[in-house]
């Protein structure tokens, strides 16, 4: 089980850098330098199955680290 942990750990550290920058639409935003922060934008191909595939494995991770505590 620690083993699929660490696993977890390293798929879940690399796609999360494989994300496109959405922090600098934040920082955009406390400048003010974004025209466009609200407009509707979906997320498509790569870019969903990289933000499904983070969902997957932070729930996953949370889980194991919750059977663990107990």
């Amino acid at each position: 089980m620690k083993i699929l942990l660490m696993i977890i750990c390293v798929l879940l550290i690399a796609i999360v850098l494989l994300q496109s920058g959405k922090a600098e639409d934040a920082s955009n935003a406390m400048t003010g330098a974004n025209t466009s922060l609200f407009k509707n934008r979906k997320e498509r191909g790569g870019e969903l199955f990289i933000t499904r595939t983070t969902y997957v494995l932070g729930i996953l991770f949370f889980a194991i680290c919750i059977y663990y505590g107990f």
